[in-house]
């Protein structure tokens, strides 16, 4: 008993420390990305008014939505430091949901201003140099490359990693794009391929973004974290010694890192009461495994009133 204890401390410690060093991180790839992609929007902006590129001036567009989006990120997790206090109990973890939330709406309003503006050049394309377009998005490339791969290590713990590792490849990707499409224009004077390519940039964005607009939009509805299966919960429950059964499970989550649960457990009999907070810690245990990090327990005991609502 003592040894599952220590065990379960030991857990607890080790859970902490392993949070903080993923988050400073984190600070020094949003700050980089943020000034390397500024530097890319203005080279792409001024170059693309110059020559009059769709593709060009619609990726800065995009890129000039990703920034806000990185940088909406990062003061998402500054806020995620803030101590809680009597007012915000969980203190602005919840600003990380909402900051996921906002970036795929930006991301969503960006590439209906490309699309609007492709559809519009069709009718009326214009000469372009395509030697010109195609070393601005060989830049491109090497900057959101660079910039993903910063991210590229944390991006399965958190959505707001995920979503800024996401934009970065997907901004690679398009910038390929654009080399390749300026590099068709320079050969064969086809002056379409320029919004032909925006139509494809707006795609690929709202590819990648729908799934990040669902998941964020179901975690501020408190939805279950997608990785969580409540099924999963209750039979582990079930496992620890002393627990009959689990009921009136909720989950959901304070953070894109963080999720918390409440939860009646039945124990078995009357005699389990001294034991009550070892079972507790066991199932505690097992449940932050499952990376539900607060969890409150309500208890009861198998009587004859519990049957009667059926707990099971």
């Amino acid at each position: 008993m003592d040894h599952n204890h220590s065990h379960h401390d030991h857990n607890h410690s080790h859970h902490d420390h392993s949070h903080i060093p993923v988050l400073s991180n984190v600070n020094s790839a949003f700050i980089i990305g943020i000034m390397l992609n500024s530097i890319f929007v203005v080279i792409e902006a001024v170059i693309g008014f110059a020559i009059n590129s769709l593709s060009l001036l619609s990726d800065a567009g995009h890129n000039l939505a990703d920034v806000g989006s990185l940088a909406i990120s990062l003061l998402a997790f500054k806020l995620l430091k803030v101590k809680s206090n009597d007012k915000y109990t969980y203190g602005y973890r919840k600003t990380t949901i909402l900051a996921a939330l906002l970036n795929g709406v930006i991301l969503l309003l960006s590439i209906g201003a490309i699309a609007f503006a492709a559809f519009e050049r069709f009718s009326d394309p214009e000469p372009l140099p395509g030697k010109t377009i195609a070393i601005v998005a060989a830049i491109g490339i090497v900057i959101n490359f660079a910039t993903a791969i910063l991210f590229m290590k944390n991006r399965k713990h958190d959505l707001n990693i995920k979503s800024a590792y996401l934009h970065m490849m997907s901004d690679g990707l398009v910038s390929a794009g654009i080399m390749i499409g300026g590099i068709l224009i320079y050969f064969t004077h086809l002056y379409w391929i320029d919004p032909v390519i925006s139509i494809v940039i707006v795609l690929v964005i709202l590819s990648g973004t729908w799934g990040l607009l669902k998941e964020s939009l179901a975690l501020t509805l408190d939805a279950v974290p997608k990785d969580i299966d409540l099924n999963e919960i209750k039979v582990n429950a079930e496992k620890v010694s002393g627990i009959k059964s689990l009921h009136h499970i909720h989950v959901w989550a304070i953070s894109t890192t963080e999720n918390a649960m409440t939860a009646h457990i039945v124990i078995d009999n009357d005699e389990n009461k001294e034991n009550m907070k070892v079972i507790k810690d066991n199932l505690k245990h097992r449940l932050e495994h499952m990376n539900i990090q607060h969890i409150t327990l309500e208890t009861e005991f198998t009587s004859e009133d519990c049957h009667k609502v059926n707990c099971k």
